[in-house]
């Protein structure tokens, strides 16, 4: 007799929306999506404990009073540009703030880019065998001219969020449509959490040789220095929104991010396209987030300036695909 299939996929009403759950018995691990809501993940809960900062009692509340929290998409562009234009393909583009689809900053910069809470992805594939349990969504960000009108590349965004062996993986393939080619500044904002130590007994391993000096503004200078943090840097009197380059990297080209509690630790790994890493910790707020980047931040316009030149693109047709992979451990 075979024995039971570990692995579970489902679809759900919670509070009156559509919820997917991803279900790895033998790890006790249980992530569930939202597609209508930036196809976020707002829980990965381990042993009955969700290690993702979600400050809501259901994903209905998010809806209502959208903030950033689970796990965010950052596209088409990952945290700020300098200004309401940016360059791409030697060609200079301008924002329309007239759609109101823009988040901004505090010092009025464009930031995350326009998908962080819409409702237009949809489901097309749902699986689960005995190797893993799976959800692929698309956003088909061709189809819509309020996008078009802020960033004019033809793409469609597809994710994957996959359940195996006691970690969570989160794919991301893009396909260029257009008949230029597309520039690639993406990522990702999770916001983790542990349960078995206060915040300023958390320890952080940050895997980068370099971070990025930033202005005021939070924009990268084009200048580095090495990175100034200790292997592991206790947070107790720190707090971290800092930018890193040049990551280091295990044999398999993979680069790993870690906190950790008194047992409890969550790993992010990176796969070689994320290139770049934000570490975000606030003082006074129970959360860390280790955002893989597939570039630096205001990437159109340092790259059209020469000042962190290697830019990403999608060739005509060409797709891009990358994953980061999350690994909770002592739960």
């Amino acid at each position: 007799m075979n024995p039971p299939n570990p692995y579970a996929a489902n679809r759900l009403t919670v509070d009156g929306m559509e919820v997917f759950s991803l279900e790895d018995a033998a790890h006790a691990m249980e992530v569930r999506v939202v597609p209508t809501i930036g196809n976020m993940a707002y829980r990965i809960e381990v042993r009955g404990r969700n290690i993702l900062w979600f400050p809501y009692a259901s994903p209905a509340e998010l809806r209502e009073k959208p903030v950033l929290c689970g796990i965010p998409l950052l596209a088409p562009w990952a945290n700020r540009i300098d200004g309401d234009s940016y360059w791409a393909d030697g060609r200079r583009y301008t924002l329309n703030p007239g759609l109101d689809n823009i988040r901004r900053d505090g010092d009025g910069k464009p930031i995350h880019g326009l998908l962080n809470f819409s409702p237009l992805w949809s489901v097309v594939a749902l699986e689960a065998d005995r190797d893993s349990a799976s959800l692929t969504s698309q956003l088909e960000f061709w189809k819509h001219p309020a996008l078009m009108a802020q960033f004019p590349f033809a793409h469609t965004i597809r994710m994957t969020y996959r359940v195996a062996a006691g970690s969570v993986e989160v794919e991301t393939a893009i396909r260029n449509h257009a008949l230029e080619a597309m520039p690639v500044a993406i990522g990702f904002h999770p916001f983790f959490r542990l349960g078995d130590a206060a915040r300023d007994q958390w320890r952080v391993h940050v895997a980068a040789r370099e971070r990025l000096l930033l202005n005021a503004a939070l924009i990268p200078t084009g200048l580095t220095e090495a990175n100034p943090f200790a292997d592991s840097q206790p947070l107790a009197g720190i707090q971290l929104d800092d930018v890193f380059g040049s990551l280091v990297r295990d044999a398999d080209g993979i680069a790993r991010f870690w906190f950790e509690g008194v047992r409890e630790r969550v790993t992010v790994a990176y796969g070689p396209r994320y290139s770049t890493a934000v570490v975000f910790a606030p003082s006074g707020r129970d959360f860390l987030c280790f955002e893989p980047m597939s570039a630096v931040t205001n990437a159109f316009n340092l790259a059209h300036a020469g000042v962190f030149p290697n830019l990403q693109t999608i060739p005509p047709g060409g797709q891009w695909r990358e994953s980061f992979r999350i690994v909770p451990s002592g739960f």
